[in-house]
């Protein structure tokens, strides 16, 4: 497992499309036709990237859904798998 947690989707957004692009939230916001607090919390690391969000996002930036979904995943795992140490007490079944 990595020791470093993975980069939040939201700081991607922020950090390699608006800033380079200029774009603020409330343009970028308008044209993925989403709500400004919406993207406002991805941005500030307060939300999550949804299959629509991804869908948008990909096709506003010549991307794939599947980048942002698993930007999203990478985050959440291991948040979780921080948080909460029971899922290790899990036994391997065999199949």
């Amino acid at each position: 497992m990595r020791t470093r947690p993975p980069t939040h989707p939201g700081s991607i957004l922020r950090r390699h499309y608006l800033e380079p692009l200029n774009l603020t939230v409330s343009e970028l916001a308008k044209s993925l036709g989403v709500s400004r607090k919406t993207l406002s919390k991805i941005v500030n690391e307060h939300g999550s990237i949804s299959p629509d969000m991804a869908l948008r996002l990909a096709k506003a930036f010549s991307t794939t859904p599947q980048l942002w979904l698993n930007l999203q995943q990478n985050y959440d795992l291991w948040h979780v798998s921080q948080k909460s140490q029971e899922w290790k007490a899990v036994e391997t079944l065999a199949v």
